[in-house]
């Protein structure tokens, strides 16, 4: 039986969506349904880091999201650039700020709440991921929703990851009782048959520069 994850169909290349550009590094905007890096098999090349590199044949991958999930991705511009990047991100130095929308209502509120639930994968259904206090890494989210949609029974939530695991913010939403809208994973049939695609996007990126050091803020819209 293969799993959601087996079945890979990109969306069509067109124009790089590049969010901005310069010698030290390259922010994209990537689209729902394309992996950032190359899957096994010839059928998963195709791919964010590699429809980059047709254009900027010297950037390097710095970090991921999820094939699903939209939003910013930053590449460095050749090797001395990837290791401040990869610096950033090692000493926490990179914000991000995620927006999904999740089955279920929660309360409204401008303060932040935090999930600290560590996870492990789900060997026998790889590639999930589950909490398991015993084994698991430590994996921390802040988040607060935004807003609430009664009709459609569902929330619309910020999420900050202070860790960065995979499936991360999806399985602590699905471990409050909460799976995104169209998480073919974590969600349960009724919030997965609610959205054509997960709805979770990195809508925000604020990273030091590469080479200056200066703070840099990205921000990409919001697609659903």
């Amino acid at each position: 039986m293969h799993s959601p994850e087996d079945i890979y169909n990109p969306p069509p290349a067109g124009p790089l969506p590049v969010i901005y550009v310069d010698d030290a590094m390259v922010v994209l905007h990537k689209p729902a349904g394309l992996l950032t890096v190359p899957g096994r098999g010839e059928a998963k090349q195709d791919c964010l880091s590699k429809r980059t590199q047709d254009e900027y044949p010297e950037a390097l991958v710095v970090h991921r999201l999820d094939r699903d999930t939209s939003g910013l991705v930053v590449m460095a511009r050749g090797i001395v650039a990837q290791r401040a990047l990869n610096l950033a991100f090692e000493k926490r130095q990179v914000d991000k700020c995620y927006e999904a929308v999740v089955a279920g209502l929660l309360p409204v509120d401008e303060s932040w709440q935090e999930i600290n639930l560590p996870l492990l994968v789900d060997w026998p259904n790889r590639p999930k991921r589950t909490v398991n206090h015993a084994e698991g890494q430590h994996a921390l989210t802040r988040w607060r929703c935004m807003a609430v949609d009664t009709l459609r029974n569902c929330s619309r939530v910020e999420l900050e990851p202070v860790t960065g695991r995979t499936h991360q913010l999806r399985v602590h939403m699905q471990a409050l009782g909460h799976p995104m809208l169209g998480d073919t994973l974590y969600a349960t049939p009724e919030a997965l048959a609610q959205s054509d695609r997960l709805q979770l996007h990195a809508r925000t990126l604020s990273i030091p520069h590469p080479t200056s050091g200066e703070r840099r803020e990205f921000h990409a819209p919001v697609p659903f």
